[in-house]
């Protein structure tokens, strides 16, 4: 017979043989899938920290690690786990001997990947951070580690080659005792400084060379500004001192690869100085000398998600744990950083005052003396006039827009829509005015109390303001600065740029005058920083002023923060201030935390929570529409015991999946 006309007898040999190959095949199969997850004969448990921002899971959970991820499994590097039935990510903390847990360990799913991204120095960061600030871990590690990138991390790596650093204490002669801080810095010591820097200071080339004063000692350095403009600012001081390719940017503004491919060049030791914003702050450098924020007052150093930590908390933190040395400066200070001269945490190091008065020359116009034809007081307006004669001038404003808030011409009542009762605004000269709630032109607008058609601006806007200055001093250019149409610099030529505050662009030989309008709009916030934070926005503006030149602000004379400002006294300032902060016990001379929720959820944190004596508890008070607010309040002295309460309080809830309730310690505004 041929094969196809064979039979089954002929036929079961070959069916047999196939059937013994096949079990073979999984037999083996088994063998090696058996031999993969075998225990590892080295360290064969791995303790790893899974993602999951669950309070009462925030630790570290023991997994058997296979022969196959033996080598891969390393601290610090990313896993798959299976955690709570499914598969969820981790990282690896630790490799032991043993375990504490009784029963039969799960293994290791899968190595994510065998870089060690998470540093033991950086592990224990996130670990002290998520209990100042009550918080999960895994959402710390959030903020600490970026997203992997796999492409990036099987790129061929280059190892930038090492240029000599000149250490250099020039920029800093005149400074008191600011050439001993750079020469601690060399030798090794952990020095701490509070720095006041003086108008018209060169303040990243500053920075550039305590980081370099600390590279000649062979350490790395952190520096973390408020915004990328700053970061640019401080990168290109840097490079030019450290040479190209000696230090690395962290921002968010990067992008995912770019970010990743920084961080990764950070995390090999390939560069030992990082510059960035807030993430920065977590930057696994090696061996770290310095670390350095600039202008720790900035809102935009306190971080909007979960667990809300604030970058100078975050870097003093890293200077405790690693014994380094910290650099807080500014032109401006604040009551956290008297805070810490006045315990004796930290020095002071801030310029003589022959250097003030010889920078800058400063005066306070009450806005009633206002010259011919003009809405600027007559110093003010003499002080633009005289600066572009002989270079660029800043005009600070408080508001964007054009005019942001309109009334009656006549009975002087606040503009309100026919529609929805929002305020009015006027977006420009030849639009009608419209509802910042609904949109809604109302070119019929009527006052609804004298029944007048005319409008007023008691308030005017940035774009505003620049059309006013136009026409007072015509054949002048003025620039516009703020919002979406921030100018990072302007040259030497004498224009005359507007700007809100904190788009101020830099002037390349700095600004030959400088003028702070509508000083009363700034100081009329309703909140307890608001002092400190409009002396913090003036100086800010003013420090921009060149050798010599001459600011001039609208306002009360009488003010305290108007007289800090002429007397450019921000050290004096923030110390009445902080005197004043601990007779009424608000931060920083007590610790403070807000509870919020619905009100429900809200009474069951309350009656959880096992407080220190002596606690306070204030409210609750309405924040918004079904959410209510408590604020906890303890003695400087007992921030530790808070955090530790509030933490609990935070496993209680999430073990009991009850409602959730918003805790945020040392809040930057109550």
């Amino acid at each position: 017979m041929t094969n196809h006309e064979a039979g089954p007898a002929e036929m079961l040999p070959g069916l047999r043989a196939s059937v013994a190959d096949g079990k073979a095949r999984a037999a083996a199969t088994r063998a090696r899938k058996a031999a993969e997850f075998e225990p590892a004969a080295v360290d064969p448990v791995a303790r790893v920290l899974v993602d999951v921002p669950l309070a009462h899971l925030d630790r570290t959970f023991d997994y058997a690690v296979p022969v196959a991820h033996a080598e891969a499994a390393v601290p610090g590097a990313r896993v798959k786990v299976r955690f709570a039935g499914q598969d969820v990510d981790g990282y690896v903390v630790e490799r032991a001997a043993t375990s504490d847990h009784p029963g039969r360990l799960q293994p290791l799913r899968r190595v994510v990947s065998p870089e060690p991204v998470l540093s033991p120095v950086v592990a224990d960061l996130t670990a002290a951070v998520a209990a100042r600030y009550a918080g999960a871990r895994a959402d710390v590690l959030r903020l600490a580690v970026p997203p992997r990138h796999a492409k990036v991390e099987a790129e061929a790596w280059e190892v930038p080659p090492a240029h000599p650093v000149p250490a250099s204490a020039d920029r800093w002669r005149h400074v008191t005792h600011g050439e001993a801080f750079l020469r601690h810095l060399t030798d090794g010591s952990a020095p701490r400084a509070v720095w006041s820097a003086a108008p018209g200071d060169d303040w990243p080339g500053m920075v550039a060379a305590a980081v370099a004063a600390a590279r000649a000692g062979d350490r790395g350095a952190i520096v973390c500004v408020p915004d990328q403009r700053d970061v640019e600012r401080v990168s290109a001081a840097l490079e030019g001192l450290l040479g190209p390719d000696q230090h690395a940017v962290l921002t968010a503004d990067l992008g995912p690869s770019a970010r990743y491919r920084a961080f990764l060049s950070v995390s090999r030791g390939a560069r030992k100085v990082v510059v960035g914003t807030r993430s920065a702050a977590f930057a696994p450098v090696r061996d770290l000398g310095l670390v350095v924020i600039w202008d720790d007052g900035d809102d935009l150093h306190a971080e909007p998600r979960a667990p809300y930590p604030h970058v100078c908390e975050v870097l003093g933190i890293r200077a405790e744990a690693e014994g380094t040395a910290m650099l807080l400066g500014g032109f401006a200070r604040s009551t956290e950083a008297a805070l810490l001269l006045r315990s004796g945490w930290a020095r002071e190091l801030v310029p003589s005052r022959a250097v003030v008065r010889e920078r800058v020359r400063t005066e306070v116009a009450p806005a009633e003396d206002r010259a011919v034809g003009s809405r600027l007081p007559r110093p003010a307006f003499e002080a633009i006039r005289s600066g572009l004669a002989v270079g660029p001038v800043l005009v600070q404003t408080p508001r964007a827009g054009y005019a942001p808030a309109l009334a009656c011409e006549r009975c002087r009542t606040p503009a309100r829509c026919g529609r929805c009762a929002g305020p009015l605004v006027l977006r420009g000269p030849t639009v009608p005015p419209t509802c910042r709630w609904c949109g809604t032109a109302d070119e019929r607008w009527a006052c609804r109390e004298c029944g007048h058609r005319g409008l007023r601006a008691p308030v005017r806007g940035e774009a505003r303001t620049a059309e006013e200055l136009g026409r007072t001093f015509p054949g002048t250019t003025v620039r516009s600065s703020s919002g979406d149409r921030v100018l990072a610099r302007v040259g030497e030529r004498p224009d005359l740029v507007v700007a809100t505050v904190g788009a101020e662009p830099v002037a390349e030989t700095g600004y030959a005058a400088v003028v702070l309008l509508d000083t009363w709009l700034t100081l009329a916030r309703d909140d307890m920083r608001v002092q400190e934070e409009a002396l913090r926005r003036w100086l800010g503006a003013a420090g921009l002023v060149r050798p010599g030149g001459h600011v001039v602000a609208v306002g009360d004379p009488a003010h305290p923060a108007l007289q800090a400002l002429v007397r450019w006294d921000p050290a004096g300032f923030a110390e009445r201030e902080l005197v004043e902060r601990g007779e009424a016990h608000l931060p920083p001379t007590a610790r403070i935390a807000t509870i919020t929720g619905d009100p429900g959820a809200l009474d069951d944190a309350v009656t959880l929570l096992d407080l220190p004596e002596p606690a306070e508890v204030l409210g609750p008070v309405p924040v918004a529409e079904d959410e209510q607010r408590v604020v906890v309040r303890v003695p400087l002295t007992q921030g530790g015991a808070l955090s530790r309460a509030l933490g609990e309080l935070q496993r209680v809830r999430s073990a009991r999946k009850l409602d959730a309730v918003r805790i945020q310690v040392d809040p930057p505004t109550i």
